[in-house]
């Protein structure tokens, strides 16, 4: 009489399948606790229980970090405090340390825990932003870390649901957290220094604003970088003749029948909306007509969110295209 059915060994599929939902589980219980938690940790205790650690006070500094990151813990507090325990320089490296090893343990998580789920499930917008995303790689890295559109916690899982390499991820989030790290870690050194009245506080806190300033002026100047260059209505009509592989899309509010003939037709307001309707974008120049240059760089903002490697903005837009006497449909 051969063995029962349920003695017998459980198919591996259906045993991994088992271990990732305790992980969730447990993952999600974590973070749960932690944010309810949050409130009763003290800055001032975490920082005497990492220097009673002598030597291995960084160490410990690094894996606390590491585990705020996965556990959606605030880092700006704890980047503060690395400046505070080992200043500006030893600083910088043990909080870009954790914070990518955090990053890092987040990505590998989603990725071990999600990645089949969401590859079977993923369609439609979903789809097509995780193919953006995955089509820039280590560039997409690099402008989310320095320009935060997302919430740096949540983006660390968000990525992992991509195939994005873990090493590009890795090495783009360390090198391109820098700038931040460094102006953080630098404030919080000169918040030590002015409590213990050491020298030069004028100069340390001036250093620390400019450095604030700096970070905070970056989006902007990340943004205008990719936007990359706009295109005149002769170009785009020199183009259109030529036959180039070209995304003519109007999102005009109010366009009325008046357009370009061939013109992909998606108004302002819907457009964050309809993006993954959009399938060419990723394959050719996507030219935006709008009712003014605010409207077009806007759009060209929500298509490189998006994952849209080529958006340009076409100078005066439909007013300026019908001035040079071009067909309308």
């Amino acid at each position: 009489m051969g063995p029962r059915s349920d003695d017998q060994p459980q198919p591996p599929a259906k045993v991994m399948r088992g271990v990732r939902l305790a992980l969730a589980v447990l993952l999600v219980a974590a973070v749960v606790a932690a944010l309810v938690y949050r409130d009763r940790i003290d800055a001032g205790a975490v920082q005497a229980w990492v220097r009673s650690a002598g030597a291995w006070a960084p160490v410990l500094f690094v894996l606390l970090y590491a585990v705020a990151t996965v556990l959606f813990l605030p880092g700006s507090l704890l980047t503060l405090a690395g400046g505070a325990l080992f200043g500006p320089v030893l600083g910088t490296v043990y909080n870009l340390t954790g914070a990518t090893f955090g990053a890092s343990l987040a990505f590998l998580a989603a990725r071990y825990i999600a990645s089949d789920w969401v590859a079977h499930r993923s369609a439609g917008r979903l789809a097509h932003l995780i193919r953006g995303v995955e089509s820039e790689g280590w560039r997409f890295v690099a402008f989310v870390r320095l320009v935060p559109l997302f919430p740096f916690n949540l983006l660390n899982y968000a990525l992992g649901l991509t195939r994005i390499g873990f090493v590009q991820y890795a090495v783009a989030s360390y090198v391109f957290m820098l700038p931040g790290a460094l102006a953080y870690t630098y404030l919080g050194y000169a918040g030590r220094e002015a409590v213990a009245g050491g020298e030069g506080l004028i100069q340390k806190g001036l250093l620390a604003l400019g450095l604030l300033a700096v970070v905070a002026f970056m989006p902007r100047l990340i943004r205008t970088l990719r936007a990359g260059p706009g295109m005149d209505v002769a170009q785009l009509k020199q183009r259109l003749d030529a036959g180039d592989d070209l995304l003519v899309l109007d999102v005009r509010s109010d366009a009325g029948d008046v357009g370009i003939p061939g013109a992909t037709r998606i108004p302002i307001d819907r457009l964050s909306q309809r993006v993954g309707d959009i399938d060419a974008a990723n394959r050719c120049t996507v030219a935006i007509v709008g009712d003014d240059s605010r409207q077009a760089a806007k759009a060209q903002q929500l298509l490189n969110a998006a994952g849209f490697s080529d958006v340009r903005p076409v100078t005066g837009g439909m007013r300026e295209w019908t001035r040079h006497g071009f067909p309308v449909r």
